[in-house]
């Protein structure tokens, strides 16, 4: 297939997220091409278990899971890895700050040497034990301070009523927040509801929030919302903002990195 095709597909998947379906007739007019090359590729989508194809266009699939931890950590590991590099940029000394559960967010830790008198809060197992090591190491400087709350063994993190009440007793400088879903219309989500509360909780403790998210989350919408994207400062991906997102995400006030 031609870049375009394939620019058009990722378009198609786009739409896909936000609404939850698409139309055949409307895919046309959008990207001005005929309903056959349309539904040529929304079969193509469909070989690759990205949609559901239904009579006059496409659906998402119904049911979708937040994967293990070990299977996150794994998945897109080279793109979370630049994420990380580019989210540390904005990080400087004296700084205090957030740094939520989630595989992406995780690797921002490996990019603090250098940075002085951090505080950092942590909600992770991981993120708290890569933190401690550095420490013993020499190459992280600063104070650790582990978010308590009911943990959750599957995902190594903790959340709940404990880390909410925590966390009113905290301001920081900077939450770096990972998320299931970046969308314009559903603003930020993710899979777990109890989650999504501590994470809104995050964002509300914060003077500036920064979402990290590869590119495999942006124009997708999940079952619990977090918060609106205008509450965002920041957006740290692996690629640009899909095309039409400028202009909103300029009124919004949010700053696309890189």
């Amino acid at each position: 297939m031609s870049l375009a095709g394939e620019e058009r597909k990722r378009g198609i998947l786009y739409m896909l997220n936000e609404k939850g379906k698409v139309n055949v007739n409307e895919l046309s007019q959008k990207f001005d091409v005929t309903t056959e090359t349309i539904r040529r590729d929304l079969d193509e989508l469909e070989k690759e278990n990205k949609l559901k194809k239904v009579y006059g266009g496409a659906v998402k699939f119904a049911h979708e899971i937040e994967p293990a931890y070990h299977e996150r950590e794994v998945s897109r590991a080279e793109e979370k890895r630049l994420i990380g590099q580019h989210a540390a940029k904005l990080i400087h000394d004296h700084d205090v700050l957030v740094i939520d559960e989630g595989s992406t967010a995780m690797q921002i830790i490996h990019c603090l040497e250098g940075k002085r008198e951090l505080t950092i809060l942590v909600c992770a197992i991981p993120a708290l034990t890569l933190l401690i090591e550095y420490q013993k190491r020499g190459s992280f400087d600063g104070k650790i301070i582990f978010i308590g709350g009911e943990v959750n063994a599957k995902h190594l993190r903790v959340s709940g009523p404990i880390a909410e009440k925590m966390m009113e007793d905290f301001y920081v400088n900077k939450s770096f927040i990972s998320v299931d879903g970046v969308s314009l219309e559903g603003g930020l989500s993710g899979f777990d509801y109890e989650r999504a509360l501590f994470t809104r909780k995050l964002v509300r403790s914060s003077e500036t929030v920064v979402v990290v998210a590869d590119s495999s989350k942006i124009g997708k919408r999940t079952v619990a919302k977090i918060a609106d994207l205008s509450e965002a400062h920041y957006v740290v991906s692996n690629e640009g903002p899909p095309a039409g997102w400028e202009k909103p995400l300029q009124d919004m006030g949010v700053t696309w990195v890189p």
